[in-house]
């Protein structure tokens, strides 16, 4: 014994000896996480710090730029356009969410249970996830027009007159707003099915000895066991919809007038149109800290809802 005793002494002097020096070969990870870093700094930093740059210059394409300081933050305080824009921002960003979110927890609760072709059905509904932005957009263009779109056609069998849809300025935002959730739909009703797998079945086998109803048992079971996997959804759509461009420039690029335009679609047309792109840097500094302010909320509320909390419940 002692003489293994000995042995396990001698043996862990060597290893501490050899641990507190390094081999001289001992592995370097630089060579791997410098070209990383590289691209990172290349697609993602300079971008940034050159915007940043622009957005206390005052520079119009084809002049030269002049260092302006804070003008165009303070320009940006005052101009009842940008503040139109930010509103057209929350309103768009927050019914693309609400509906979105109530039509796909609908969906998934239809799709959870069991019927014949329910596989093939649940295919078709998440197909228009797969379809690009800009070919959706072309497709109900044509829909919405008032004379010829198809959706008109139909509304006249139900005895409504034709719409203007994305021709008005009170209906576009909700015609827009009815192409983003037709598309974004299904994104939710997959979160949600997730979250119903997970379900487990014994307390409904025990609140339907209970006596308790349909309403009764999605109230107070199914909601809140599935409230994680919808607040997973709420960030995704809303950081999604904030940042919507494609979609809303290729049907109405703003109009008419102003009435659909977005900080995104306001963004571009200065920078790109007017050529202003100071002005334009300053708006896309002031746009990325609105998308950071809002994800940083999202995830708090996210935390505070422990799904052992919600389990709880």
């Amino acid at each position: 014994m002692a003489s293994v005793s000995m042995e396990t002494a001698t043996a862990a002097k060597a290893e501490t000896k050899q641990g507190s020096k390094p081999g001289r070969f001992a592995p370097n990870y630089w060579p791997f996480v410098i070209p990383a870093l590289i691209v990172v700094a290349a697609v993602i930093v300079f971008p940034w710090v050159f915007t940043l740059w622009m957005s206390v210059n005052s520079w119009t394409l084809g002049q030269a730029q002049v260092f302006a300081g804070l003008d165009n933050y303070l320009r940006l305080a005052v101009d009842l356009r940008f503040w139109d824009s930010l509103w057209h921002t929350v309103l768009y960003t927050t019914l693309s969410v609400v509906a979105p979110l109530l039509l796909g927890m609908l969906a998934a609760l239809i799709f959870d249970a069991q019927f014949p072709l329910r596989g093939i059905l649940r295919g078709v509904f998440v197909m228009p996830m797969m379809a690009t932005p800009v070919a959706i957009a072309l497709v109900w263009t044509m829909m919405f027009h008032p004379q010829l779109g198809v959706l008109n056609y139909l509304l006249s069998y139900i005895g409504i007159g034709p719409q203007e849809w994305i021709y008005n300025q009170a209906s576009v935002i909700p015609s827009l707003v009815l192409v983003e959730t037709w598309q974004w739909t299904p994104l939710v009703m997959l979160i949600v099915l997730g979250g119903l797998a997970a379900v487990p079945r014994e307390p409904y086998e025990s609140a339907e000895i209970d006596g308790a109803n349909v309403w009764q048992k999605f109230r107070y079971l199914t909601l809140p066991m599935i409230a994680p996997f919808l607040m997973i959804a709420v960030i995704i759509r809303s950081i999604d919809a904030v940042k919507s461009f494609d979609i809303i420039y290729a049907m109405t690029q703003g109009g008419p007038g102003t009435a659909s335009e977005t900080i995104n679609i306001y963004l571009y047309n200065t920078a790109f149109s007017y050529y202003d792109i100071g002005y334009g840097s300053a708006m896309a500094v002031i746009f990325f800290v609105l998308i950071v302010a809002l994800s940083f909320v999202l995830l708090m509320v996210k935390q505070r809802a422990n799904w052992s909390d919600w389990e709880a419940r």
